[in-house]
Order: C-alpha cells, then sequence, then structure tokens
C-alpha cells in the first residue's frame, strides 16, 4: 500500500515540475513574489542595493511579480548562501546578493562553505567597489605605514566576512597589525563602534562610504589608509594594495582575493532554476540597469553605477578556480 501511495505522490510531483516547466516566465511569475536574500543587517551597502534593485527589476521581468527583501544575517552572510543554495526554492523565486568575496574563499578552502560559486546563476550587479580600510578621524592612525608599526583595532561581522579578511590580509602581506574584533551584525554596528572608541578602523567599499556616511567624508572624519581593486579618482593620494606587492605570488593573491570589487554587490540565483526563468532573470536585470528610475534613484543614494552582466560574472568567478593551488593554501590563512 505504501508503494502504491508512493508511486501516485511521485508522480503527481512529478506532473507538477513538469507543468511549471512548461509555463512561460511570463505565466510563471504572473502573481509570485520574488524573495532576494541579503546576508547582512538592514542599513549596509549589501542591504542598500538590494532594495534599490526589488524596487525596480519587477516591471522588467515577465509577469512583473512582487519583490520583497529578506535580511538572513550570520557568519558574514554564509548562513544566508548556503541556505540560498541548498534549501531555497530552485524554481527562480529566490534571489540573494552574494558577498563578493566567496568564490575566493571556496578556491581557498575556507571551513563551513557548503555551496560551489561556479554554479550559482549569476545575475548580475550595479556596481565594481573600490575598497578602503579606514580608521576613525580621532585615532592617531592616519596611514598604512601607522598600522604597520601599531596595533590596530579593527571591527568585522565575523570571520568570512570581507570585513575580517580584508585586513588580516593587509596583515599576511604587508605587514600590518590590524586586531581584528568579530560579533558586529553589520556595517552599520561597526560604524557605531568607531564613533563610540570601541574600534579604530574597517574596511568599507569607497562607495558605501558615500552611500552610508557622506557626512564623515564631508567633515573629514575618515582617514582612508589603503585602497584595494579599482583606484578610485577621489583617492589619488591613497596608496594601492596592488602596488605594493612584494612579488609575484603576492600580485596574484591579491588579484584573486580582490576579484570581488569587480563583481561589485552580486546577484545570484540558486543552481537549478530553470533555463529560461534564468535568461529572464538577467535579462530583465541588464534592462533595470539603464532605467530611468533606476539611473535617478541611484544618483540619489550616490551610487556609482558600473554594471556587471551575469555571463560576465560568470567568467570572473569561474577564473577564481584556474589559479593555482599553491596560492590558495597560502590565501586560507586570512580567508579562513
Amino acid at each position: 500500500m505504501f508503494t502504491k501511495h508512493w508511486g501516485i505522490a511521485a508522480g503527481c510531483a512529478l506532473m507538477s515540475t513538469a507543468f511549471a516547466h512548461a509555463q512561460s516566465p511570463a505565466e510563471f511569475y504572473k502573481g509570485k513574489t520574488v524573495h532576494v536574500l541579503v546576508g547582512a543587517a538592514v542599513g549596509g551597502d549589501y542591504d542598500v542595493q538590494a532594495r534599490l534593485v526589488s524596487r525596480h527589476l519587477a516591471k522588467q521581468l515577465p509577469g512583473e511579480p512582487s519583490i520583497v527583501v529578506e535580511n538572513m544575517t550570520g557568519a558574514g552572510g554564509l548562513t544566508m548562501v548556503n541556505y540560498l543554495y541548498n534549501i531555497a526554492a530552485k524554481d527562480g523565486t529566490y534571489l540573494g546578493v552574494v558577498p563578493n568575496n566567496f568564490p575566493a574563499m571556496q578556491w581557498a578552502g575556507t571551513q563551513g562553505i557548503q555551496f560551489d560559486a561556479v554554479k550559482f546563476g549569476w545575475l548580475g550587479g550595479l556596481t565594481r567597489e573600490t575598497e578602503t580600510m579606514a580608521s576613525w578621524h580621532k585615532s592617531a592612525i592616519r596611514t598604512i605605514e601607522d598600522a604597520q608599526r601599531a596595533e590596530v583595532i579593527a571591527g568585522a561581522t565575523g570571520r568570512g566576512a570581507v570585513t575580517f579578511t580584508f585586513p588580516s590580509m593587509l596583515n599576511a602581506l604587508i605587514g600590518t597589525k590590524f586586531k581584528i574584533i568579530t560579533g558586529y551584525t553589520g556595517g552599520s554596528d561597526i560604524n557605531l563602534a568607531m564613533e563610540r572608541g570601541e574600534v579604530v578602523a574597517r574596511l568599507n567599499s569607497w562607495s558605501a562610504w558615500k552611500n552610508t556616511k557622506a557626512d564623515w567624508i564631508r567633515n573629514k572624519w575618515l582617514n582612508v589608509l589603503i585602497q584595494a581593486g579599482r583606484r578610485h579618482p577621489e583617492l589619488p593620494d591613497v596608496p594601492s594594495l596592488e602596488t605594493m606587492a612584494r612579488n609575484d605570488d603576492d600580485r596574484e593573491l591579491i588579484r584573486v582575493t580582490m576579484l570581488g570589487n569587480e563583481l561589485g554587490r552580486p546577484f545570484a540565483a540558486p543552481p537549478g532554476v530553470p533555463a529560461d526563468r534564468l535568461d529572464a532573470l538577467r535579462n530583465a536585470f541588464l534592462k533595470m540597469t539603464t532605467d530611468p528610475g533606476l539611473l535617478a534613484e541611484a544618483a540619489t543614494l550616490k551610487i556609482e553605477l558600473a554594471p556587471t552582466t551575469g555571463p560576465e560574472m560568470q567568467a570572473l568567478v569561474l577564473s577564481v578556480f584556474k589559479t593555482p593551488q599553491h596560492l590558495a593554501t597560502r590565501a586560507k590563512e586570512f580567508l579562513d
């Protein structure tokens, strides 16, 4: 009897799946809700971009579904990404903003990773980032050389988060003395800790500083110690990590580790989404990046748009795993 009922149930499930796959993207998305997952707290750069996308993506998608943003914090975003890959529905109704250092972390063999970055359906991104390590203006730490001479308390959300891995990489590659304090739920909490004097420094992209703390820049409350990724024209006198590399291996380590800057704040679907829906999501994302409404709101939010397409992201992620494995062993010390 059990076998008979199980066979009927399995047959119904297969027919339901076949019907769903037979629907066009417009038929499927009509009346649906798309969930955009963020592995960081409300108010940070990842969250701001997720909410911007949620307000403009739906009208570009066939069927114009509703879109909601859901914050799922924990382990520097790893909790959310593992959920997106392994548990979330694989039908095109769940998307995530993946921390941009996660492909490099997987390559290095970081603990806790339960996904294969190559298998995500990468949709695109709005920005390409310049990462900056900055200290609070009341601190004696004003240059990267100061951070090489004296201990600097830096705030981070958790091991594996870029707020942890970047200062850890600086310690390993150029001899800085960042002491990293973890446990903050997001960038906003680290900013508060800087104001209270609990920590002296933190990692943040330059665009995120401008987006969330324009008053700090205007009042000169930040000392930008070093930048990585694309040199920003507004930071001509700030040294670049890439130019401080001591040898070719270090330069390659920096390139791979900081490749996330080219990904920006990358949006992805879990593996297994039907091909026509993944194409619809990618096409909608691309159209959205030229939509006048999004352009106007991005300007208001001081978000510097430099879009990346889904296929471009897929190629960037693949390039990480073509890097020599002996460098992955070295990277593990600051990515894990």
